[in-house]
C-alpha cells in the first residue's frame, strides 16, 4: 500500500488533484480495515482481502479496461491521519447488473455511472477506450 506520504506528494506533483489508485496501491500490505468503507466493518463486509481478490478478479475480465480506488478527500486534509478510500472506479463495458454480479455481495450499494467526485478533481486516470464507461462502487 502507498504511505499517505507518497500519496500526498503525488498529488502535489501535479496539481493537487487527487490520484486514482490501483488495487495493488491501495490494498497489498493494506491492514486498516477501517480505510474502505469503515461503516461496513462487521455488518457485512468482507475483509479487505477479500475485497482486494475480487476486484482483481473482475479487473482480468476482457470487458473491463481497468479499476481504480477513489481516495476520500478529507484524507487531504490537515491534520488527517492514514490513508482512506471514498469507493472505486470500474472502466467496463459490462452492464451495472453484471459489474454488481461479479464482485458479488460486499455489503455496497449498486454501481452507478460516474465518479465519486468531479471528474476533473481526480489524476491519473486511464483513458477510457470506446466502448467502455466508468461505474462506482460505494458504500453507505
Amino acid at each position: 500500500m502507498l504511505t499517505r506520504t507518497a500519496i500526498r506528494e503525488r498529488s502535489a506533483a501535479g496539481d493537487d488533484r487527487i490520484p486514482l489508485l490501483t488495487v495493488g496501491e491501495f490494498f497489498a500490505g493494506n491492514a486498516d480495515e477501517d480505510s474502505i468503507a469503515p461503516n461496513q466493518v462487521g455488518d457485512g463486509r468482507p475483509e479487505l482481502a477479500e475485497i482486494a481478490a475480487r476486484l482483481t478478479a473482475l479487473e482480468a475480465d476482457p470487458a473491463v479496461a481497468w479499476v481504480r480506488v477513489q481516495l476520500h478527500e478529507e484524507m487531504f486534509e490537515d491534520g488527517y491521519d492514514g490513508v482512506a478510500a471514498e469507493s472505486v472506479a470500474i472502466c467496463t463495458e459490462l452492464s451495472d447488473e453484471d459489474v454488481d454480479a461479479r464482485l458479488g455481495d460486499l455489503a455496497a450499494e449498486p454501481v452507478w455511472e460516474g465518479l465519486s467526485y468531479d471528474e476533473d478533481e481526480f489524476c491519473d486516470q486511464p483513458a477510457v477506450p470506446d466502448g467502455h464507461r466508468v461505474v462506482t462502487l460505494s458504500w453507505d
